[in-house]
């Protein structure tokens, strides 16, 4: 591969824990939400991060990447060009000095920020069913990506030494996949992580919750009433507000309509789930998060078929905006970004029309 010279990424005090810290927390009653477009280009994005100064860093389709400052309302963008073709890119990460991206498809290649301010190549795999999904950093040393079945088990990857090298879990210390088991790279959101706890949502025609009380080490898997069966069904999204409290959201993007079993709750860290706003909307949405600052009550899904909001705990919905988009990430708890097919918005929720 060749790499075009690379973006100057300053990661400062950037927190990536998983940790959601509050004393006390406010309960919005969103009534509709403002769009600011701050990027347009011919590219499909499918991730972001945000970091702790406000900057916002993107990976995307045909090798593109770019760096938002909010400060000066600047982009700096570039692309990572393949000997045949460029990579595309479906899953980011960050650490406080770092900034990585995870193409799909094979071979899978890992990017970090180098030394040089150049994405330095730290990962390759080469097989012809090898597909990575998300990635997420623990804290600023260890991280964790997931993809599609090899062999018996989902692909994960750990890194312990800040993204410099990762390894593959051997299928010995993974559970084995059901058939048809895969997941949806859909939105960077198939892992979420508390502290040292971690929760994978599979997809297809099998969608469980894998769990990981130890950074990866170990693992669990439990069965889940999320719609399942078929190639396109299942889980799509999961976030984790603390320890107990998680959402799965997805459905099935080829019948984005149907909304019987595409949303679902945990409230014992993932061990059971239960259906939620059945047969009611929203239906297929490709990414759910929690409302920061809310008490796990409050919750956005966004998907090309619009941005949806609960108030509680996702038993009952209402549709902000039938604008599409892939992906988004809160940054307090009336602003978040939102990436799509050839965008990324800002967003600002209010409690007024």
């Amino acid at each position: 591969m060749r790499v075009l010279v690379g973006i100057v990424v300053v990661f400062l005090t950037i927190g990536c824990t998983g940790e959601k810290k509050e004393k006390g927390f406010k309960i919005h009653d969103f009534q509709g939400v403002d769009m600011e477009v701050l990027y347009k280009d011919s590219v499909s994005i499918r991730t972001l991060e945000i970091l702790n100064d406000g900057s916002v860093a993107f990976a995307g389709s045909n090798g593109k990447y770019g760096l938002y400052d909010p400060r000066t309302e600047q982009w700096n963008t570039n692309t990572i060009v393949g000997d045949t073709v460029n990579p595309s890119f479906r899953a980011t990460a960050h650490t406080a000095t770092d900034f990585f991206m995870l193409s799909i498809g094979n071979p899978a290649l890992l990017y970090k920020t180098g030394d040089d301010a150049r994405m330095k190549l730290v990962y390759a795999e080469e097989n012809k069913a090898v597909f990575y999904d998300a990635m997420k950093f623990w804290n600023s040393q260890e991280g964790i990506a997931m993809g599609d079945p090899i062999d018996d088990c989902i692909s994960v990857l750990i890194t312990r030494n800040g993204g410099k090298n990762w390894s593959k879990i051997p299928c010995e210390g993974l559970p084995q996949i059901k058939e048809g088991e895969a997941a949806f790279a859909a939105s960077n959101t198939n892992i979420a992580t508390v502290g040292d706890k971690t929760w994978i949502i599979t997809g297809g025609k099998s969608s469980r919750v894998y769990y990981s009380p130890d950074k990866g080490k170990s693992w669990n898997v439990y069965d889940t009433p999320i719609s399942q069966g078929t190639s396109t069904q299942g889980g799509y999204s999961i976030d984790f507000y603390d320890e107990k409290t998680g959402v799965v959201i997805g459905g099935d993007y080829t019948h984005p309509e149907a909304n019987a079993s595409n949303k679902m709750i945990t409230e014992d860290g993932g061990k059971t789930w239960r259906l939620l706003a059945k047969n009611s909307d929203p239906g297929y949405k490709s990414c759910v998060q929690f409302v920061p600052e809310s008490g796990g009550h409050e919750l956005v899904a966004v998907g090309f078929t619009g941005i949806s909001y609960s108030k509680d705990k996702g038993e009952h919905w209402k549709q902000l905006s039938a604008e599409g988009f892939y992906t988004l990430r809160f940054l307090n708890d009336s602003i978040a970004y939102a990436a799509g097919n050839g965008r990324i918005v800002k967003l600002n929720f209010s409690d007024s029309q």
